[in-house]
């Protein structure tokens, strides 16, 4: 599946997901519903992704996880907060460029609607 066609399927789990719940719960609780409906439109996701970080020869696999992977190409990052932070959006460009990811979304449900101004941000590693 080409990563356009990808992104667009991954946009609406979004948005279903957060038309059937609403704002102000968990963001564990919203994890798990994207979790569910992208595994019923048959794609492979994979939660809490642990992702190597390597200082000099020190390596370690415990510092950093990626909310969800979707198909091995696009990484979730999933937030319900009041707004979204500038350290929301490193946090994802970091979790990019260690996993060697192109895409990712950072995403806010505790929003009155996902089309809201920086709900679902696209972000895009430069490598």
């Amino acid at each position: 599946m080409e990563r356009n066609d990808l992104s667009y399927q991954v946009r609406g789990v979004l948005f279903r997901v957060h038309a059937k719940m609403g704002p102000g719960l968990l963001e564990s609780v919203y994890e798990h519903a994207v979790l569910q409906e992208l595994l019923e439109r048959g794609l492979s996701v994979e939660r809490h992704v642990a992702v190597p970080f390597q200082y000099m020869s020190y390596q370690t696999e415990v510092g950093f996880r990626l909310d969800l992977l979707v198909e091995n190409e696009i990484v979730l990052e999933i937030k319900s907060v009041e707004v979204l932070n500038p350290v929301h959006f490193k946090q994802l460009l970091t979790y990019l460029r260690l996993s060697n990811k192109k895409l990712g979304f950072l995403v806010n449900f505790n929003v009155n609607s996902l089309k809201d101004k920086e709900s679902i941000v696209r972000v895009v590693n430069g490598y």
